[in-house]
C-alpha cells in the first residue's frame, strides 16, 4: 500500500477523533490507529526498497549516458579530426594542383614565345633570301637589257618594307652576281 495513502488515512483518524475541551487532546480509536500504524511498518520497507530500486535504476540510466555521451563525444572528436585531416589532404591536393596548373601555363607561354620567335626568325631570313634573289633576277634583267640596248631596263626597286610595328632583323649584307659584260660574237656565214 502507498504510504501516502496511508499518512492520509492517519490524518483523517485524527481528525475524526474527539477533541477534550480546554485542552489539546484528541481521541482517536486506538486500534484503528495501531492498524494504520502497522500498514506503514510494512509499507514503508516497500517504499524504501522501491526507492532503492529507482535510486539504483537512475545511477544505472545515468552510467549508460554518461557511457553513451563519452562514446559520442570521442566519435565527434575522431570524425572532426578525420575531416581536418582531410580537409589539409584536399587543400594540399588544391595547392599541387593550382601550382602545375601555373607551371603548365608558364610553360605554355615559353613554347608559344619561342615558337613565335623562331618563326619570325625564320620568316626574316626567307625575307633575306628573297630579297636577294629578287636584287639577283633585277640585275641581271637589268644588264641583259643594257647589253641588247633594245628594252630599256627597269630599275632594281627596293620591295616595299613591311609596317613599322613588327621588329626588323637587320638587312644582311647583299651579295649580288655580278655578270661580266657580253661579248658580241659575230656569227657569219661559211663559204661552200
Amino acid at each position: 500500500m502507498d504510504i501516502q495513502h496511508l499518512v492520509d488515512r492517519l490524518e483523517d483518524l485524527i481528525d475524526e477523533g474527539r477533541h477534550m475541551p480546554f485542552s489539546k487532546y484528541t481521541m482517536v480509536d486506538e486500534e484503528r490507529a495501531l492498524e494504520i500504524i502497522d500498514q506503514m511498518r510494512i509499507s514503508i520497507p516497500e517504499e524504501i526498497e522501491k526507492s532503492s530500486r529507482i535510486l539504483a535504476s537512475r545511477d544505472r540510466i545515468m552510467a549508460q549516458a554518461n557511457e553513451e555521451a563519452a562514446r559520442v563525444v570521442q566519435m565527434a572528436r575522431k570524425k572532426s579530426d578525420d575531416m581536418l585531416d582531410q580537409e589539409v589532404s584536399v587543400q594540399a591536393a588544391h595547392n599541387r594542383a593550382a601550382n602545375i596548373i601555373e607551371q603548365a601555363r608558364q610553360e605554355a607561354e615559353n613554347i608559344v614565345a619561342d615558337a613565335d620567335k623562331y618563326v619570325l626568325e625564320e620568316l626574316s631570313r626567307l625575307e633575306q633570301h628573297l630579297l636577294k634573289t629578287l636584287m639577283v633576277v633585277r640585275n641581271g634583267i637589268a644588264e641583259v637589257s643594257n647589253s641588247s640596248g633594245s628594252v630599256p631596263a627597269p630599275q632594281a626597286q627596293q620591295p616595299a618594307q613591311p609596317p613599322a610595328a613588327q621588329p626588323q632583323p637587320a638587312p644582311a649584307p647583299r651579295n649580288e652576281m655580278q655578270f661580266a659584260p657580253r661579248e658580241q660574237v659575230e656569227v657569219g656565214k661559211e663559204n661552200q
